[in-house]
C-alpha cells in the first residue's frame, strides 16, 4: 500500500507525542529513585508484530534497543489468538531482553475492534530482584534474583495474583519493586489509549503501512550514511577494569560494504566467571546505538535504521555469554562498545571517556539505595569534553537531596574533579568526587560497580589520557570493586570518578582557554604548566577570587596573567 508521505510524517511526529505521554506517565507513578530520579528506563510503540516504529525521548540504549529486539520473543510466545484486551505481559529474562535480571519489560497489546494493531512496551530497572544485590560476584545468572519467564501479569485488566505474591516474596523492595511494575502497565495504557484515539481521528484501522513507511525511511536514511563512509574494515580495541585482576579486553573489526556495516567482535575476552558478561542482545544494543550516533544521529530510531547493521560475537565471549553465565553487571563492559566503535569508524568523533555508569547500592537496616553517578566524556573533534555525563548510557546522576531525604546516607562532597579531564587541544570533560558517610551508630554496605579504576580513558590524536577513577576509604585504604563491602559506622566512602580522554595536542590548546580553566576550578595551575606549558602567574594574592582579565598578556613562553578580584 502507498503510504501519503504527509500521513507518515504526521504520524510519526504525534507518536513522539504520545511516547512522551507513556513516558511521563510512568515517570509521575514509580516508587523508586531508580526510575523517577535517574530514568534508568525506555519506552517504545511496536506494530502488530512487533517491531518498533518510535521510543520516547528518555531511556537508555540498552533498554531500548534491546528491547526493540526483544518484542520479537513476546509476540512468538504469545500469538494474537492467546491474547485479550486487558492482558500485559512481562520477563526479565537476561537473553531475550536488556541482559540482567534486574532490568523488567512489561508489555501491552493494543486491541483495535478485537484485532491485535500494536504494542506499547517499557523497559525499567527494579529496585531490587533477590538473590545477591548487583555486584559481579556470582558465578552463575542463578545466584543473582529471580529469573521470570515471559508471563501474563494481568489477564483481561486482572492481575495475576500468583506471580505477584511470588515476585514480592523474593525481593527486599517489595513496594517499591510491585510499584514501579505497576507504573510501567500505566504508562503502557495511557499510550495506548492515545494511540487509540488518533487512529480514530486519522480514519486508520491499522497502523502497519504507515509504520513500514517510517521505519523505511529510517533504514534509507542510515544506508544513505553508510555510503558516505569508505569501504573497507576497520579496527580498534580497548581495555577495560575486568574483575578483580582479569583485565577484558573488547575488539571489534568493522566493515562497511556499501550500504551496510558488519561489526565483528571475535578476538574479544572469553566470558568472564563473574558476572560482567553481555548476552548478544545487549551487544547489539549498543553497538546499533554506536553507529547510528557516530554517522547519522539525526535519523529517527526504529527497527529500520537497525537493518543495515549487522552483529556478530563468537559463543562464550564476554560479548555473547551463553546461560547460565552471571549477567548482572553487563553494563561495566556493554558501556564500553560506543567508545570502542566510534574509534574504530574513519574520522573518529570523540575520545573514549569515563564510559561505564558507576553504580553504588548502599544498605544497612532498613534501607537500601541504587545510587547512579557519571563520569566525563571524551573530548570531541571540535569541543571539549561534557563532565559528569551519562553517556552512553543517558541517565541521570542521583540527586544528592533524595539520597540524604529517603536514608540514612550523607554526602559530605560532591564537586568536579579538579585535573581529570584528559589534556588536549580539546579537553576531556571532568568527573566528579562524593564521600558518603551514614547517620546512626550501625553497620552498612557498599557494592561499588564502578570501571576506570585501572585503566585511564585514552587520548586520540596526541591528547592524553583521563584521570582514573578511585573507589575506598576516605583517607584510607581501596575497596574491592564489583563486590559487596561491609562497612563500619564511622567509616567514610570516596567515590571519585574518572574523567574523560583529551583529542589532539595539549600544546595546541589556546593559552586563553587554559587561563579560562583554571579559573573556573577545572585545571590546576600546576597541570597548567606540566600539561599545557602554560606559566599562570597571579597579580595579588593566590588566594584571592580571580577573574580572567579582559587585557591579560601572554607572552612566547606562553605565560599568562591572572588579576585578583574584590
Amino acid at each position: 500500500m502507498s503510504v501519503d508521505p504527509i500521513l507518515a510524517g504526521l504520524f510519526g511526529n504525534r507518536l513522539h507525542s504520545i511516547l512522551a505521554e507513556q513516558q511521563n506517565a510512568l515517570v509521575n507513578t514509580a516508587f523508586s529513585a531508580v526510575v523517577r530520579e535517574s530514568l534508568d528506563l525506555a519506552c517504545a510503540v511496536f506494530d502488530s508484530r512487533g517491531e518498533m516504529i518510535g521510543q520516547s525521548v528518555g531511556g537508555t540504549p540498552g533498554h531500548i534497543n534491546a528491547m526493540a529486539t526483544g518484542m520479537h520473543h513476546f509476540v512468538a510466545a504469545y500469538p494474537p489468538e492467546t491474547l485479550e484486551p486487558g492482558d500485559v505481559l512481562l520477563t526479565n529474562d537476561p537473553w531475550q531482553t536488556a541482559g540482567q535480571i534486574n532490568d523488567i519489560t512489561v508489555a501491552t497489546p493494543v486491541f483495535r475492534r478485537g484485532r491485535l494493531v500494536a504494542w506499547f512496551a517499557s523497559c525499567c530497572h527494579a529496585p531490587d530482584i533477590g538473590g545477591r544485590l548487583v555486584s559481579a560476584e556470582a558465578y552463575e545468572v542463578f545466584e543473582e534474583g529471580l529469573r521470570l519467564p515471559i508471563l501474563k501479569f494481568l489477564r483481561a485488566g486482572e492481575v495475576n495474583a500468583d506471580l505477584e505474591r511470588l515476585i514480592r516474596a523474593n525481593v527486599r523492595t517489595p513496594e517499591e519493586t510491585i510499584g514501579d511494575l505497576y507504573a510501567q502497565v500505566t504508562g503502557n495504557e495511557v499510550g495506548a489509549a492515545s494511540l487509540l484515539r488518533l487512529l480514530d481521528e486519522l480514519g486508520l484501522e491499522t497502523l502497519d503501512d504507515v509504520a513500514a513507511e517510517i521505519m523505511d525511511r529510517s533504514e534509507q536514511a542510515l544506508r544513505d550514511a553508510l555510503r558516505a563512509l569508505p569501504d573497507g574494515t576497520y579496527t580498534n580495541e580497548i581495555a577495560t577494569d575486568g574483575f578483580d585482576d582479569e583485565e577484558v579486553v573488547l575488539r571489534v573489526a568493522a566493515t562497511v560494504d556499501g550500504d551496510g556495516i558488519h561489526l565483528d567482535f571475535a578476538g574479544s575476552s572469553p566470558q568472564s566467571r563473574r558476572g560482567i558478561n553481555v548476552v548478544l542482545n545487549y551487544t547489539r544494543a549498543y553497538a546499533s546505538f554506536a553507529v547510528k550516533a557516530a554517522i547519522s544521529p539525526e535519523v529517527p530510531h526504529n527497527a529500520g535504521s537497525f537493518r543495515p547493521v549487522r552483529v556478530t560475537a563468537p559463543e562464550g565471549s564476554v560479548l555473547n555469554c551463553l546461560p547460565p553465565a552471571p549477567v548482572a553487571s553487563r553494563h561495566l563492559i556493554g558501556h564500553f562498545l560506543p567508545s570502542l566503535l566510534i574509534g574504530a569508524l574513519p574520522g573518529t568523533a570523540i575520545a573514549p571517556g569515563a564510559d561505564a555508569l558507576w553504580m553504588t547500592i548502599w544498605r544497612g537496616p532498613g534501607f537500601m539505595l541504587n545510587v547512579f553517578q557519571t563520569g566525563g566524556t571524551g573530548a570531541r573533534r571540535d569541543r571539549d569534553g561534557l563532565s559528569t555525563t551519562g553517556f552512553p548510557s543517558g541517565l541521570r546522576s542521583t540527586p544528592t537531596e533524595v539520597i540524604e531525604t529517603t536514608t540514612p546516607l550523607v554526602q559530605h562532597s560532591r564537586e568536579l574533579r579538579v585535573d581529570s579531564g584528559g589534556p588536549g587541544r580539546w579537553r576531556g570533560g571532568l568527573g566528579q568526587v562524593t564521600t558518603m558517610a551514614v547517620r546512626g551508630d550501625f553497620p552498612w554496605s557498599v557494592n561499588g560497580n564502578v570501571d576506570r579504576v585501572r585503566a585511564a580513558a585514552s587520548g586520540v590524536d596526541g591528547g592524553r589520557a583521563g584521570a582514573v577513577g578511585r573507589f575506598g576509604l576516605y583517607g584510607g585504604a581501596n575497596l574491592p570493586a564489583k563486590s559487596r563491602v561491609t562497612l563500619a559506622a564511622e567509616s567514610v566512602v570516596d567515590v571519585t570518578l574518572p574523567g574523560g580522554g583529551g583529542y589532539g595536542p595539549p600544546f595546541e590548546r589556546p593559552v586563553a582557554a587554559v587561563l579560562a580553566d583554571v579559573v573556573e576550578g577545572y585545571i590546576s595551575t600546576e597541570a597548567a604548566r606540566e600539561a599545557y606549558g602554560v606559566e599562570v602567574v597571579y597579580l595579588g594574592q593566590p588566594d584571592a577570587l580571580v577573574r580572567l582579565p579582559e587585557d591579560y598578556t601572554v607572552d612566547e613562553k606562553r605565560t599568562a596573567q591572572l588579576r585578583a578580584g574584590k
